[in-house]
């Protein structure tokens, strides 16, 4: 048995891929938010989005991780979807 060069902390390929998963959606809904004209509803919204992230960044059952991405996902795009409405 050939011992693994991986350090002991490190993530296994499942773990790193489901962290770019999350990365990429705080990014997107951060991106999303730069959009909304007032400035006071930009600060809630960011300060929840933090808020949220930080409070679930310990998660590692990967069944409410998926379903953390998930719901990310669905407010993200209502977000959009409000974004979009408000604009026409």
């Amino acid at each position: 048995m050939a011992a693994s060069r991986l350090p002991p902390g490190a993530l296994s390929l499942k773990q790193f891929l489901r962290r770019q998963q999350v990365l990429q959606l705080y990014r997107s809904i951060l991106r999303a938010i730069r959009e909304v004209p007032a400035e006071a509803d930009r600060r809630y919204l960011r300060d929840w989005a933090r808020e949220e992230f930080r409070r679930n960044k310990n998660a590692t059952e990967e069944d409410a991780i998926r379903m953390m991405i998930t719901q990310g996902n669905m407010q993200l795009q209502e977000l959009q979807r409000a974004l979009k409405l408000a604009k026409s």
